[in-house]
């Protein structure tokens, strides 16, 4: 409680909205009650008021849950199985469950992590809740897995006056599922008001990787129109090949040109480092560029200034040269992928500047 006051005191705020999400609900409970003259409102995300077991506190963990569970982290600490608690809808996604072991292995060492979770298991701020005269919002997703719903449900009936909103949904980290009902329950809370929010079919955020064949007018004169097609054929099997192994989706394919889209800009890179190495066997160099922006969603297909800038990047690339701009290195940092600085360049038809690295 003392670091949110100095918190909130460094930057001039006298009274402010204290979120509390799963363990820091009941640091957050204590401090309203304590000092409601700061806090003109409490939210509360998939927490708890006691995580343990007790006779009137059924739902909560047993010791014996709790030290079955310490003994698997403590075996699996650093390899990013914490997805499989507090994020199961992304369980499949492998690049995720490297960044979050990476998160496990830099915040703390085994032991500490395991004494956090048992100080947690020791917390019990039942008794502050019938003092709590703020208004306040309560949230809970229904199947939670570290946080049985029957939490969220306690301090709902303990607060009064409280609002209490369960969601569908097995994550307990608001930001995996469907965290923008998350997010307008909380606008309409503070605000009293909740803005539509735009949906995923109008604008997304994607990665952009353009490919195209190095010298595809001067090897069709070489080949002749039925060599040169057998050998498009072949050069459209691999690279979807590609694609499909690096979970992107084609967009379009114009010619000898690819442009397919991705949800993680490491895949980019790495799916076109990929497909310029599988090529070259047929004799074929291609060129390639990728660029993570927002882009308009028209039916399969996307558009936008993001898109037009991938093309830009793509056509300035030597062959067998994957070229990004800064914003994808800069998303990709800590994946291991290595890039060389190729400048900054003009993009026709694209305002400003734009340094441009390759994938090494």
């Amino acid at each position: 409680m003392d670091d949110v006051r100095a918190v909130m005191d460094a930057v001039g705020s006298t009274r402010a909205a204290i979120f509390g999400m799963s363990e820091g609900g009941p640091m957050s409970i204590v401090f309203a009650a304590t000092y409601p003259q700061r806090t003109s409102a409490l939210i509360l995300y998939g927490s708890f008021a006691r995580w343990a077991w007790a006779p009137d506190n059924a739902w909560g963990r047993t010791d014996e849950q709790l030290e079955a569970g310490l003994k698997m982290r403590e075996e699996t600490w650093g390899q990013g199985n914490f997805i499989d608690l507090f994020m199961p809808s992304l369980a499949g996604d492998e690049e995720l469950r490297k960044l979050v072991g990476r998160f496990e292995r830099a915040s703390a060492s085994p032991g500490a992590g395991l004494a956090f979770i048992r100080m947690n298991h020791g917390i019990d701020v039942r008794h502050v809740l019938p003092t709590i005269g703020v208004p306040t919002l309560i949230l809970h997703r229904t199947a939670d897995l570290p946080t049985n719903v029957e939490h969220g449900r306690y301090l709902a009936r303990n607060i009064k006056g409280a609002k209490y909103v369960e969601f569908p949904g097995i994550d307990h980290n608001p930001w995996a599922g469907d965290a923008n009902s998350i997010v307008g329950e909380i606008e309409s809370f503070l605000t009293g008001q909740r803005r539509e929010i735009e949906t995923e079919s109008d604008r997304v955020l994607a990665t952009i990787l353009f490919t195209d064949i190095v010298g595809s007018t001067n090897r069709l004169v070489e080949l002749g129109d039925r060599r040169w097609k057998d050998l498009l054929t072949q050069h459209h099997s691999l690279v979807r090949d590609q694609l499909t192994r690096h979970r992107g989706r084609e967009i379009d394919t114009a010619g000898d040109g690819f442009l397919a889209a991705f949800d993680g800009p490491a895949r980019a890179v790495r799916c076109g480092r990929a497909i310029v190495d599988s090529v070259r066997k047929l004799g074929i160099h291609v060129r390639a560029g990728v660029h993570t922006g927002e882009c308009e969603v028209i039916g399969e297909k996307l558009g936008g200034i993001a898109v037009h800038i991938g093309a830009r990047i793509g056509a300035l690339a030597a062959p067998d040269e994957v070229l990004v701009s800064r914003t994808v290195s800069d998303l990709v940092a800590g994946s291991g992928l290595r890039f060389e600085e190729r400048g900054t360049h003009s993009l026709k038809g694209v305002p400003g500047s734009w340094q441009l690295l390759a994938a090494a």
